[in-house]
């Protein structure tokens, strides 16, 4: 097998927490179900409109190509890495399930928190999630975190912007510590995740892919606040696969295609991975996640204003 191999810098290399082994079946079981049915753009699409991204204590964003595209800050292009005959692309963000519960865990409200939690019988993922609706009133969820802004590299970035110097950022906090505050604080870090995830598609589609449809799975998949914010800041439609495990599907696919069972792992694929939900944008809310994601990038550009200034004379 031939993989050409483009890594962005010595940071991207540093950064590079993603293990192929692991995530290349995975991708394998996601990205290339059969849509038809659900009313998604990607059924007359090819498997190239498609994007995976395994996501858990890191996320990993994996797009397939034709052609090698070189993505400044995202690794590759590998020939037939993940699908035989096609490009992969991998982007990824360093520690976002990590990151969530960091700053959930770090958080005064959070004994409280893990009480309520426990009495009702609940993750406390669940139980936050239940309470950003308690506490939204008549506005979608999303707006709650009008005036708090987070940046989420706390340990660096690793797609697009390959910089392990950076550092995570929130603007907007208060003296208030209560329970309302965590979960504000917990959407506002969800959504710095998404935002994320938002940069590296500009990336990718700026260096020739065109993504139309999100395929998640991993830990994080199974938070449906996590899984619409992806949808809403994006503006994409979300797949989650009817799989608990697809890496083993991924393993199986392979396993099917080397069997002679199926005549390509494309046609594997098509036939084995099924869509268990599909989450759309919610296209009213576009103004709103666009004013914040230009916020998201500002609070970078400060960053880097800010570490200039102290390097100065």
């Amino acid at each position: 097998m031939h993989i050409s191999s483009h890594r962005p810098s010595a940071a991207a290399s540093h950064l590079n927490c993603c293990l192929l082994p692991y995530h290349l079946p995975t991708g394998l079981g996601v990205i290339g179900a059969d849509v038809r049915g659900h009313g998604l753009a990607c059924e007359g699409q090819p498997v190239t409109s498609r994007l995976a991204i395994i996501c858990g204590t890191s996320s990993c964003h994996m797009g397939i190509s034709k052609n090698p595209i070189f993505v400044p800050g995202v690794w590759g292009p590998y020939f037939s890495a993940m699908v035989p005959g096609f490009w992969l692309n991998e982007g990824g963000q360093s520690v976002t399930g990590k990151l969530i519960d960091h700053m959930v865990q770090g958080h005064a409200a959070f004994p409280e928190l893990q009480a309520k939690a426990t009495a009702r019988c609940q993750s406390i993922y669940a139980y936050l999630n239940s309470h950003l609706d308690l506490i939204k009133k008549a506005q979608p969820v999303g707006f709650l975190t009008v005036d708090l802004h987070v940046w989420p590299d706390f340990h660096g970035n690793r797609s697009p912007l390959a910089d392990l110097t950076l550092k995570g950022m929130v603007t907007g906090l208060k003296l208030s510590q209560d329970l309302d505050d965590l979960a504000i604080l917990y959407l506002a870090t969800v959504q710095a995740i998404a935002f994320g995830t938002r940069l590296i598609i500009e990336a990718m589609e700026s260096a020739g892919h065109s993504i139309s449809t999100l395929f998640l799975c991993g830990g994080l998949g199974k938070n449906p606040l996590f899984v619409q914010m992806h949808a809403d800041i994006t503006g994409t439609p979300v797949v989650l696969s009817q799989e608990v495990e697809p890496v083993l599907l991924g393993a199986a696919i392979l396993g099917a295609r080397a069997s002679g069972d199926f005549a390509s792992v494309q046609e594997a694929m098509a036939r084995m991975s099924k869509v268990g939900k599909v989450v759309f944008p919610r296209h009213e809310d576009k103004r709103y996640y666009d004013k914040k994601y230009q916020v998201f990038l500002k609070l970078v550009e400060h960053q880097k204003e800010y570490a200039s200034i102290m390097k100065g004379d």
